[in-house]
């Protein structure tokens, strides 16, 4: 008889040992739960209540699968957010390369894009050149001194900047600035003798834009509308 119960014992702790170095046994394997005998709940000898492994075990699947559930549903939510922004952007690309002039491009930057981001102002700014464009004297472009735009931006190498608090006098968003609380800002470089510019998306909700978001997308709107900018500028 005690040759076995030391078996048994050696076995137990073998049993013992491979579980604390495989902490995650019963987890990949939960079927066992139903085979397993566990203790119920009882008083030590202190008086103290000690809890059995089985509700244990039992909360730490609960947490686990609660923990899963909960990521599962961030990343469909993470999803679904990215994939209405990338809709978003595409219908303003589209409503850019649309304008069939420079007056409607201007229109379609102040007036559509607003309703197309799902944003509550926009802004096409552009600093003043050596020569001048007069002909945009009557559209709704917003005019910088030389410079302003590697000021605004933080510097000549630096192309986004997302502002999470901002407060404009209205150098950028004209009438909309009261209300303007956020603002995401694009480099425009059209080139070719058109002076430097920015694209200014502003949202009434403080904290809309921040630096933890990606400037990609707002880049490539900058992209096409800098190109289209000057492909009508050029015609002029």
């Amino acid at each position: 008889m005690s040759g076995k119960s030391e078996a048994r014992n050696i076995d137990a702790l073998k049993v013992t040992e491979y579980l604390r170095e495989n902490p995650d046994f019963l987890v990949d394997n939960p079927d066992l739960l139903d085979v397993l005998a566990a203790p119920t709940r009882w008083e030590d000898g202190d008086g103290g209540n000690v809890v059995d492994m089985q509700t244990s075990m039992l909360d730490r699947m609960r947490d686990e699968s609660t923990n899963l559930k909960d990521a599962a549903n961030l990343l469909i939510s993470t999803t679904r957010s990215n994939m209405m922004i990338q809709t978003r952007t595409h219908a303003a690309v589209i409503a850019i390369l649309g304008a069939d002039n420079l007056e409607r491009l201007v229109h379609v930057v102040c007036f559509d894009l607003p309703l197309l981001l799902d944003i509550d102002a926009a802004s096409l700014c552009l600093e003043t050149g050596e020569e001048g464009f007069p002909e945009l004297g009557d559209t709704d472009i917003r005019w910088f001194g030389a410079g302003t735009v590697d000021k605004v931006l933080g510097g000549p190498d630096e192309f986004a900047k997302l502002i999470e608090h901002t407060k404009d006098d209205g150098a950028v968003f004209g009438e909309a600035a009261g209300i303007v609380k956020s603002a995401a800002l694009g480099r425009l470089q059209p080139g070719y003798g058109i002076p430097n510019g920015l694209l200014a998306l502003g949202s009434r909700n403080r904290g809309a834009f921040h630096g933890g978001q990606g400037t990609d997308l707002l880049i490539f709107i900058t992209r096409v509308l800098e190109l289209t900018l000057h492909r009508w500028l050029a015609e002029k």
